[in-house]
């Protein structure tokens, strides 16, 4: 996929097709060529975008103009109007009645394309990080002065919970009903805490948030303390993010010296004091047990659950554990209202997310889009296609614990429930973008490496599963696996998830249900044929056993 001006996808579901989406694809391809614009815009199909009735679609990025239902002898004006001269065809243009909730979104985001819409990451590169007064300049503490004066705990947790919050650290459950859990438990003393280890490899989002705006942080988590009850927090960060803690601990002082931490805040009943706990770089630790297991200066392995830290956390007492990224959330929500959130993003994951882009791209680095938006859209309009006009094969989402993601789910929207249905995550937001060079069983045997060497060993499915499964892997990756091996992953696959004690054990198996259910001709090559197809993998006929 080279960098393209412009993206044009062709709807071609089954009614798509039935009414002439393959002719007006062709005629596309045909006007492309007439306008000398092949090499500037990509041109493809995808299943699935439109309602009954409103096919075939024509969807143009980064423009975020839909057309249809559209005939054949529409293409040659849209061509000449919209992609040669610049002139949106309106007379074409599309009810946003008439989409689908996979692209319905996308009506309201004309003229956004490619541009950020940025919640998250507002301040960040904007406002020196280190100096309070210019986050307070840029309605920093308004929130927390909103709630204080004009709102109580439970109108707080309803205003998050009804902005349709999910948690942005992988697992994606709702925001204010956590909150309302550790609201509801019974204490006599709370904790908040600000999971900020970000261990996952590939991902660095958080780093630049406490870099950027540590503040916002500090904003977030008094909020959530008042919401729920709490009087003193923590922010567990990874022991490499050396910068994040010095301007954390730094924004912590001014935030004392400004009164907006200790006692009485802002003349109130409320009082909130602040911690910086450096972890020693374990990758357990982002679990939230083994964090507070480590907070209170223990081995970081997970504790079983039930009882969870709403009820029983630090030190046994009830606690709130969010990330970074869900937390820098909580401001803007609270100043501009639930509905101005929920109108960003989609229905069931409203909001934005922050995606590093790392790979076989031209554009690497981090953004902040709306939920929804698609792998598609990422490569072609952000990362500006694959590097050296390569194919996309995969991306590894979500660090080690995501999913890969095949080519045929590049079209699924990016939102939790959407990536669900699919039977894949969307994980932490760490997005590896791969060509055909990539061997998918090098690259679930790198994960497996780095899960075996990551387990704490606590309990046995993760401790010999990930090891076992590494050990097959290899085989397969040296040419003397065999069809056994296949149902010896599915079976470690399932068991990983079924049996392990924590998230760690639980996501270790992703990588080798993915492989088998999207590329397992590929593995079957390396066991039948004795070839790696990508050309990466050794086949040295070397046993490990």
């Amino acid at each position: 996929m080279k960098a393209t001006r412009s993206m044009i996808l062709v709807s071609s579901d089954q009614e798509s097709m039935d009414r002439g989406a393959l002719e007006v694809f062709e005629t596309l391809q045909k006007q492309l060529v007439t306008f000398g614009l092949e090499e500037e815009i990509s041109i493809s199909m995808v299943d699935d975008i439109s309602k009954r009735g409103a096919s075939p679609l024509i969807l143009v990025y980064p423009d975020a103009v839909i057309y249809g239902p559209v005939t054949p002898a529409d293409v040659p004006f849209i061509v000449e109007e919209h992609l040669y001269k610049g002139r949106v065809v309106e007379s074409k243009q599309i009810s946003p009645y008439d989409l689908s909730g996979r692209v319905a979104w996308l009506s309201s985001r004309k003229g956004t394309l490619p541009a950020e819409h940025r919640i998250v990451l507002k301040n960040v590169g904007l406002i020196d990080p280190e100096k309070i007064d210019e986050y307070i300049i840029n309605e920093g503490y308004e929130a927390l002065g909103k709630i204080l004066r004009e709102m109580s705990p439970q109108e707080t947790i309803t205003t998050l919970k009804n902005s349709g919050l999910r948690g942005r650290g992988g697992a994606g459950f709702p925001t204010g009903l956590k909150w309302q859990f550790v609201a509801g438990a019974k204490g006599d003393k709370k904790y908040v805490i600000c999971n900020a280890d970000e261990s996952e490899p590939g991902t660095f989002k958080d780093r630049l948030v406490l870099e950027g705006d540590p503040h916002a942080i500090i904003e977030a988590m008094m909020i959530a303390a008042y919401a729920v009850g709490a009087d003193e927090g923590y922010v567990y960060i990874r022991g490499e993010y050396g910068l994040a803690i010095s301007r954390m601990g730094k924004a912590i002082e001014q935030a004392r010296e400004y009164g907006l931490l200790g006692e009485n805040i802002f003349g109130t009943d409320f009082s909130f004091d602040l911690h910086i706990h450096a972890g020693a770089g374990a990758y357990i630790c982002g679990e939230e047990t083994a964090l507070i297991e480590s907070i209170e200066g223990n081995r970081g392995e997970p504790r079983p659950r039930p009882p969870y830290p709403t009820t029983a956390g630090l030190w046994q007492k009830p606690t709130l554990v969010n990330n970074v990224e869900t937390l820098a959330n909580i401001p803007a929500i609270v100043r501009n209202g639930p509905e101005w959130y929920k109108s960003i993003g989609t229905h069931s994951s409203p909001g934005t997310k922050v995606y590093t882009i790392l790979g076989n791209v031209n554009v690497t680095g981090l953004i902040e889009v709306p939920m929804g938006i698609t792998l598609r859209e990422v490569i072609s309009i952000y990362a500006k296609g694959m590097k050296d006009g390569g194919s996309f094969k995969l991306a590894q989402t979500g660090g080690s614990s995501g999913s890969i993601i095949p080519a045929s789910l590049q079209d699924t929207p990016m939102d939790f429930d959407s990536f669900s249905k699919a039977g894949v995550s969307l994980g932490s937001g760490a997005l590896l973008i791969a060509n055909e060079e990539t061997c998918v069983v090098d690259l679930a045997k790198v994960l497996l490496n780095f899960f075996r060497n990551e387990s704490c060993g606590k309990c046995n499915p993760c401790r010999i599963g990930n090891q076992r499964s590494f050990e097959i892997l290899t085989n397969i990756s040296e040419g003397v696996g065999t069809l056994q091996d296949l149902k010896d992953l599915q079976m470690l696959s399932d068991q990983l998830y079924e049996l392990s004690n924590c998230g760690l054990g639980q996501t270790a198996g992703s990588p080798l249900k993915d492989i088998l259910a999207h590329f397992k001709a590929e593995v079957e090559a390396h066991i039948k044929l004795k070839v790696c197809p990508a050309g990466v993998c050794p086949m040295s006929g070397h046993r490990t056993y």
